[in-house]
């Protein structure tokens, strides 16, 4: 009798090329994701080597991190992001890779085009030189992010060497209040965990919470692992999962998808099967979350005071000057603290679903006069959605505007850049000091919470806007 194994041990295996005695272990690629920032110096290692890519149909490049989100079709100004677009244009086609650059119809954030066109797949194993890498796990692969030398390594040979984590698996049981989306449920883990809480392990969500999520929220949660600690996040295939990627451009058809489904539908942890760590945790405990610090860990519900510095997790002094830095005060209430930016975009919240959440706010209402808002789509794919489904129109209404797809005040790496000291609630993935420009201060919260910031000016429940219905975000 075979021993059971989880979902993890299943993917992880089946792709392992050879295992180095006492060492790591040489991993096959399915797909390896390519961006602006962390290729130049390997696909430079390459040249330098004399050595071609190994597998360019396996290789997928786009433009996201440098991209301006205005005025696309004019050059780009800053001289450095043009350098690096420059780069991968010229790189991809030197290589014969598939290039989706400023103007193309498929270009967006990495990690929202790859599902987007079925590149990501169940039982895939996917590697970017981009730590959020792990927001393909949503669908039963085995994705991380990795470093400019391994993205050489995989270039060269579709393969990368990776010791084994440990497994880890968060259920997460019940149902979850009106108003509470994934980005929450996300958010509510790492606050319990801590930014290094799952640091060593590759993490499976299971539980009804994920089994009823939708792809793009299951997305949304698999993005954050990375947050705490974690190499990546997965979920089991589903149904769900199943109707999300047929008929995607590179999903495999007819008889292949036949054959594909028969391999996808053993995906799933074996019953018995153990794990290094489970843990367990109430959904219906959880309420719309919002960071109060510099790093995701510093989350709390909404309708909370900041914690005293004795109840806080971390040292005391990392504690307080995380909230000098954020010129907040121990046991302030974050509700009705007044915001300068609202950012909605990223790879963790620039899908469709999280315009939609975003609009059932806004509707009827006006953008806040103190208010600058930046709501960025992830892909041409959801520009468009949001356009065809009159997102658009309900956004105009009510004072906002649109712009262009790309990574935008995630990171700082381009043109929108939150200005020093003012305030931003975030729909991003990181709060740290000068994540979304020098000296700037970010609030991570839902679509929700940001729409709600955005109309009233200032830190607001959603619930208190939101009719009762089914969102989503």
């Amino acid at each position: 009798m075979s021993a059971k194994k989880t979902l993890f041990d299943k993917v992880w295996d089946s792709h392992v090329v050879h295992q180095i005695k006492n060492g790591p272990d040489v991993l096959f690629i399915d797909r390896h994701m390519v961006h602006e920032v962390t290729s130049p110096v390997a696909f430079l290692g390459l040249k330098n080597r004399g050595i071609g890519v190994m597998h360019p149909e396996k290789t997928f490049a786009t433009a996201d991190h440098n991209t301006p989100t205005i005025n696309q079709h004019l050059p780009v100004a800053d001289p450095l992001s043009a350098n690096q677009l420059k780069m991968l244009e010229e790189n991809a086609n030197e290589y014969d890779i598939s290039y989706w650059g400023l103007g193309h119809e498929k270009n967006g954030i990495v990690h929202v085009v790859g599902p987007e066109y079925g590149i990501t797949l169940p039982g895939a194993t996917i590697v970017c030189g981009d730590s959020h890498t792990s927001t393909h796990g949503a669908f039963g692969a085995i994705a991380f992010g990795i470093g400019t030398s391994e993205v050489e390594m995989v270039l060269a040979t579709q393969c990368i060497m990776q010791p084994k984590p440990k497994s880890m698996r968060i259920n997460i049981t019940g149902d979850l209040q009106f108003g509470v989306t994934p980005k929450d449920v996300a958010l509510f883990i790492i606050s319990q965990l801590t930014t290094s809480g799952a640091t060593g392990y590759f993490v499976e969500y299971a539980g009804d919470v994920f089994k009823n999520m939708t792809m793009e929220g299951r997305m949304t949660v698999c993005n954050l692992s990375i947050e705490m600690g974690a190499r990546g996040g997965m979920i089991a295939p589903d149904e769900t999962t199943f109707h999300y990627i047929k008929g995607r451009e590179f999903t495999p058809k007819e008889a292949a998808w036949n054959t594909a489904m028969d391999y996808w539908q053993t995906l799933y942890t074996d019953e018995g099967a153990e794990f290094h760590k489970e843990l367990t945790f109430d959904g219906s405990q959880i309420e719309p979350m919002i960071t109060y610090g510099t790093n995701p860990g510093m989350g709390m519900g909404i309708s909370n005071d900041i914690p005293l510095v004795e109840a806080a997790q971390g040292g005391a002094a990392t504690y307080k000057k995380s909230l000098q830095y954020m010129q907040f005060d121990e046991g302030d209430a974050m509700i009705g603290k007044p915001i300068d930016f609202v950012f909605l975009g990223s790879c963790t919240n620039g899908r469709i679903e999280d315009f939609r959440a975003f609009a059932s706010i806004v509707k009827g209402k006006q953008k806040a006069a103190n208010v600058t808002a930046w709501l960025v789509p992830g892909s041409h794919k959801v520009e468009s959605a949001i356009k065809e489904e009159g997102i658009l129109d309900i956004l105009t209404e009510a004072g906002f505007e649109l712009r262009e797809p790309g990574c935008s005040a995630c990171l700082a790496m381009n043109d929108d850049k939150v200005p020093p000291g003012k305030l931003a609630v975030s729909t991003s993935n990181r709060n740290f000091e000068g994540r979304q420009g020098p000296g700037s201060r970010t609030l991570l919260a839902s679509p929700l919470v940001a729409a709600a910031a955005a109309v009233t000016g200032k830190v607001t429940d959603p619930r208190e806007l939101m009719e009762k219905e089914v969102v989503a975000g």
